[in-house]
């Protein structure tokens, strides 16, 4: 997907592999290695974070992902992340809850493990909290993508149905019957570039436009409307998807997650 990352939107052998390598294959170490030549793995090794910081809608995420018979999903702690379990797993998913509660649990050194991973070529998906997490905005954060989170002050804005608006390319990797959907939306970020880039950080594509607002709690009206809710990027090697809203929390778009799956983790 080479060349998205200065794209903005908005609206308006025929041979097995070597005979030595069926051990490694047996034993499982090889599951993510190319079954024939020229020929990519579909299968899909999907970690999902469950640890401090998440909440019930990771089993629904979990859920999601297994529509598509090709991933199979690993919960994965804390602890795990900084020991260093990512290396077998193509995609790790942050699911919703506190960005804060996920981000500070993973602390500097599961936070590295995190941004080696997807560097080396590994694939990062957030909801809402993950999204909040991938970005470069908090002392927390992962620094995966370069976007501010605009009215940091009330960000527990309300919860409910919002529509968004995709981009073309956001609503053919989506598989989305319209152009604008409605998404379940529960205080996730309201992403916007910087108008002075961070050079260390990949700038990333938005998707998918917030076209309504939800503004309880003391929020202004008038804010959200027209930030994303739904970006994309690459970071290194690897992949980074973010949605702000909740697709596995929304009757009849929970395909989205597995689509978002196969894109970060290159079987698009």
């Amino acid at each position: 997907m080479k060349g998205i990352l200065q794209i903005g939107w908005q609206k308006g052998s025929r041979r097995r592999i070597l005979a030595l390598a069926f051990p490694l294959l047996w034993l499982g170490v090889g599951a993510g290695a190319e079954a024939e030549e020229g020929k990519p793995a579909t299968s899909v090794r999907v970690g999902l974070y469950v640890d401090a910081g998440t909440g019930d809608s990771r089993e629904k995420v979990a859920s999601a992902v297994k529509l598509d018979p090709d991933c199979n999903v690993t919960r994965l702690t804390a602890a795990d992340i900084q020991a260093g379990k990512l290396r077998d797993i193509d995609v790790l998913i942050h699911p919703g809850g506190s960005a804060s509660g996920q981000g500070k649990a993973l602390g500097e050194t599961g936070r590295a493990e995190v941004r080696s991973f997807v560097e080396k070529g590994g694939g990062y998906l957030g909801f809402c909290a993950g999204a909040y997490l991938a970005t470069n905005d908090y002392s927390w954060s992962l620094g995966l993508i370069d976007a501010k989170v605009v009215d940091r002050k009330h960000w527990a804005r309300g919860k409910g149905p919002v529509t968004v608006s995709l981009s073309p390319t956001g609503k053919s990797l989506l598989g989305a019957d319209a152009e604008e959907v409605t998404f379940y939306y529960a205080q996730g970020p309201l992403l916007a570039r910087r108008e002075w880039p961070d050079q260390k950080t990949p700038a990333y594509e938005s998707l998918g436009l917030f076209a309504s607002e939800i503004a309880k709690n003391g929020a202004p009206s008038g804010i959200m409307a027209g930030t994303t809710a739904v970006a994309r990027a690459e970071f290194g090697q690897g992949r980074v998807f973010c949605f702000s809203p909740h697709p596995e929390l929304t009757e009849g778009i929970e395909s989205f997650v597995a689509r978002a799956v196969r894109w970060v983790a290159k079987r698009d």
